[in-house]
Order: C-alpha cells, then sequence, then structure tokens
C-alpha cells in the first residue's frame, strides 16, 4: 500500500491533546531512536523521544511478563527493524485518539511511503488487533492484508489455534502430556481453521500446538485425514 511522498507539518498545539486530526492523511516526518518490538518503536517527535504503539495490528511478544518470548515475537521485532531502516520514516494519525493510556502515540507507520503495518500483515508477523473506533481508516485493507497470510499459513497462522481474536497462545495444555503418556504415542494431532493437521516432535511449534487426538504413527495421522503443516 503506497502513500504519497509528500512530507508535511502540524499545529503542534493539537499534538498531545487526545483529540481527532480532522481527517487529515498527512504523513510526519520522524527520526528512529529505537525498535522496541514488532509493534512498537522510539522516535523523535518534536524534538522529544516517544514512544509509538501501530494503530490496529499486534505482534508476539519478545518479553512478555507472564508468557516470556512468544512465538514468532523475535521475528516480528527483526523484520519490523529491517525494514524501518530502509528509507524515510513518517508516521500518519487517525481521527482519533493520539495517545493511549501508556502515554504511547498512535500512528500508522511508513517507509518511503508504504505501509509497516501491511507489510507486518502480509508477511503472517501480525494480526489485526485493538480496533477502537474512530481510528479504524486502514481497517479493511489490512483485514485483506491478514487473509492473504492466512491463505498461505505464514509466521503466526501457520501454527494451529496459536494467534485468537483474543491474542496469542503458545501455552502448552498439561493435558498434552497426559494424553502422550497414556496412548505412549506423539504425533499431535489438530483441528482448526486450515484443517486437519498433525504435528511431529521435530515440528517447530511442537509444543504450542495443543493436541486434540494423538497418533503413533504419521500413516495413522494421514489415514485419519490429517495432513503435514505446510
Amino acid at each position: 500500500m503506497l502513500i504519497g511522498s509528500g512530507f508535511f507539518l502540524v499545529d503542534k498545539s493539537e499534538i498531545f491533546s487526545g483529540i481527532g486530526t480532522s481527517g487529515t492523511t498527512d504523513q510526519i516526518p520522524v527520526e528512529l531512536v529505537k525498535v522496541i518490538d514488532g509493534d512498537t518503536i522510539k522516535i523523535i517527535y518534536q524534538g522529544q523521544e516517544k514512544n509509538v504503539r501501530y494503530l490496529l495490528i499486534d505482534t508476539p511478544e519478545t518479553n512478555h511478563p507472564r508468557l516470556g518470548k512468544q512465538p514468532f515475537g523475535e521475528e516480528a521485532k527483526q523484520r519490523n527493524a529491517e525494514l524501518l531502516k530502509n528509507g524515510k520514516l513518517t508516521i500518519e494519525f487517525d481521527v482519533g485518539e493520539r495517545i493511549d493510556k501508556y502515554g504511547r502515540l498512535l500512528a500508522y507507520i511508513y517507509i518511503d511511503g508504504e505501509s509497516v503495518q501491511t507489510k507486518l500483515l502480509e508477511e503472517g508477523l501480525a494480526r489485526v488487533a485493538y480496533v477502537y473506533p474512530p481510528n479504524t481508516r486502514y481497517l479493511t485493507l489490512f483485514e485483506k492484508a491478514q487473509k492473504k497470510a492466512q491463505k498461505r499459513e505464514d509466521g503466526i497462522w501457520s501454527v494451529e489455534n496459536y494467534a485468537k481474536d483474543d491474542g496469542f497462545h503458545s501455552e502448552t495444555e498439561n493435558s498434552d502430556q497426559e494424553i502422550e503418556n497414556n496412548q505412549n504415542c506423539e504425533i499431535k494431532g489438530n483441528i482448526g481453521s486450515s484443517g486437519k493437521i498433525y504435528h511431529t516432535p521435530d515440528s517447530p511449534w511442537y509444543k504450542q500446538t495443543k493436541a486434540e487426538v494423538m497418533f503413533c504413527t504419521e500413516e495413522e495421522a494421514a489415514e485419519a485425514g490429517f495432513r503435514a503443516p505446510k
């Protein structure tokens, strides 16, 4: 998704008011200080360091206080950093709140006019989330980008039941181990939006997959209508 390459300035009196932007789609040049994770960065904005939370997307955590590092969290952070270092960084506000309860700016992020949010969604490193009207200018476009990754089963969508409407679920359920001990079988079968998929112990996300049925061999799984992950 490309937006016009012109850069604009805005009235400073509006910046920290927490009110709307009157529908402007102006892109404001800023300087990158650091990448915090896949959906948060620190920038120099009007001479001050400010954290920015990407509007309408969510990426897995790299340092969650309870869950620690979530699958694809580091990949999302690294890809975000890679994108941001390859051009001129600009931000765009929506018509609603500009600041969240943590004091972070809420914005759309661009490199040389190209949407970083769209790129992360298309590559399966983010999900559409935190949809709070009226900050929904690009919701439809972001949902289309997400569907591309879902169809290809890229990134977060390659692990069954990992990315859901209420967040990311990477914990291994205790019931998984009980099933394995009872049946003495190691292949996990999972049924989700992408169909019936089985995971062998050498699968990258074997531990994160919740087993709904266990198989002793791949042949047994295939006969039951399950397939290996792509």
